[in-house]
């Protein structure tokens, strides 16, 4: 479900009226950094083509029109974890080639088939897909997937050869094209640990089991985001590349800037209350802070129903120029910071002031990364759970031009980074 905003909905007011022009509280997504960490990746990977991964609604940046910008600025590829996901890109008019490589018996086969969707194949799956085939009277596109050691799906190294010979007698039916060989990496975020150089290993023995079975593949891809950056001998003819389209490091040792990377989210809101309170004054459920000395309390309205991590007390807001911690519980629905001893007047002046919770970070301001400390988490999850009570807002929506000082100096000094982790 995604809620609209009150403005957006206009309710007690004439359709005459004119819509707020800032929303109570928004992500809003800049489409030209994803365009632009796109293009850095497309640099970095070539002569192999990129994947740009839109699962999960685009890591909650929304899945079609990041999709769009994406395709705009080189990638060759979409990338989805289930078919409905799959299935929404197709039905907005994405015809680009498109993966979708998670799945359950309850899956939509028949859909994907008819719809030119490329299916991961991990082997029960394989006969489910030539059943819709079949039925579509169209050869599936498929992608088999190898375990090289993460030990989710994909098949065994011991099975391989089974499932390589069953997919090449239905391609010899025409009831399928192996489209592609494909494995996840475990431990690229943590390039000096040695089973990424196994897992490499175990796939190149694959590949070469399935070329020795008559196996012509379009692509072969294992390389994530970390990947990427630090392991071009993981590249082969295309990478999937997820968390970095949306400006954000893999690495704890390397922050988007330094690899040349702009982050594409920014949640903010307004500043719904400022009050003067007493030394000694408790703040939200359990009381489990006091104010020191007489202070100003701002109260911020995202909570845990917002995505808001309930344990990330101590993250910080950036109000007025300034970046204040989050004191107290975070609650459902809203969440307070401390901001120390104004006047009445000088609260008063602040009470409807914008409230980021984390952007670019360009100006000082916080970041997902400042988040994700905050809650012993990643900054995967901070983006990606921003809920849909958060209207998504769009800037930057028509392809422009590059900003000021992303240069392919800048991007070959983030390579060198990150192949330094």
């Amino acid at each position: 479900m995604t809620y609209e905003a009150a403005a957006d909905i206009g309710i007690g007011s004439k359709p005459s009226i004119a819509k707020s022009a800032m929303l109570e509280r928004s992500a809003v997504i800049d489409l030209e950094a994803v365009r632009h960490n796109v293009r850095q990746f497309v640099g970095i990977a070539s002569p192999a083509s990129v994947m740009a991964v839109v699962k999960a609604d685009a890591y909650g940046h929304g899945a079609v029109q990041v999709a769009r910008a994406a395709l705009d600025a080189g990638a060759s590829w979409l990338g989805v974890a289930h078919i409905s996901e799959a299935l929404a890109l197709r039905a907005a008019g994405i015809d680009a080639p498109l993966l979708a490589w998670l799945h359950t018996r309850e899956s939509n086969f028949q859909a994907a088939v008819a719809a030119g969707i490329d299916v991961g194949i991990s082997g029960w799956e394989l006969d489910a897909v030539v059943a819709a085939a079949r039925d579509q009277e169209r050869p599936a596109r498929v992608h088999l997937k190898i375990d090289t050691g993460l030990g989710r799906n994909g098949c065994t190294i011991a099975d391989w050869d089974q499932l390589v010979g069953q997919a090449m007698e239905y391609q010899d039916e025409g009831l399928l094209r192996v489209v592609g060989i494909f494995s996840h990496l475990a431990v690229a975020d943590e390039p000096q640990r040695p089973e990424t150089d196994e897992q490499l290993a175990v796939f190149r023995e694959a590949i070469a089991m399935a070329e020795d079975a008559g196996v012509d593949t379009e692509v072969r891809h294992i390389a994530n985001t970390p990947a990427t950056l630090s392991r071009p001998d993981s590249h082969f003819d295309l990478v999937r590349v997820g968390l970095g389209i949306y400006g954000l490091s893999p690495f704890q040792g390397a922050s988007s800037a330094e690899l040349g990377l702009h982050p594409a989210m920014t949640v903010r809101t307004l500043l719904s209350n400022c009050k003067q309170v007493p030394e000694g004054q408790g703040v939200s459920y359990g009381l489990n802070y006091h104010t020191t000395t007489q202070s100003t309390l701002g109260l911020i309205p995202l909570g845990y129903a917002d995505g808001v991590p309930r344990v990330a007390t101590g993250g910080p807001i950036r109000v007025a120029g300034v970046n204040y911690p989050v004191v107290g519980r975070i609650a459902m629905d809203q969440m307070v910071i401390d901001l120390g001893p104004l006047s009445a007047e000088e609260a008063g002046n602040l009470k409807g002031s914008e409230a980021v919770m984390f952007g670019d970070g360009a100006d000082g301001g916080p970041t997902a990364d400042d988040w994700a400390a905050a809650a012993g988490t990643i900054n995967y999850e901070i983006v990606t759970r921003i809920s849909p009570r958060v209207p998504r807002s769009y800037v930057n929506e028509a392809p422009g031009a590059e900003k000021p000082g992303t240069d392919a100096a800048a991007a070959a000094s983030g390579t060198s980074k990150a192949a330094a982790l």
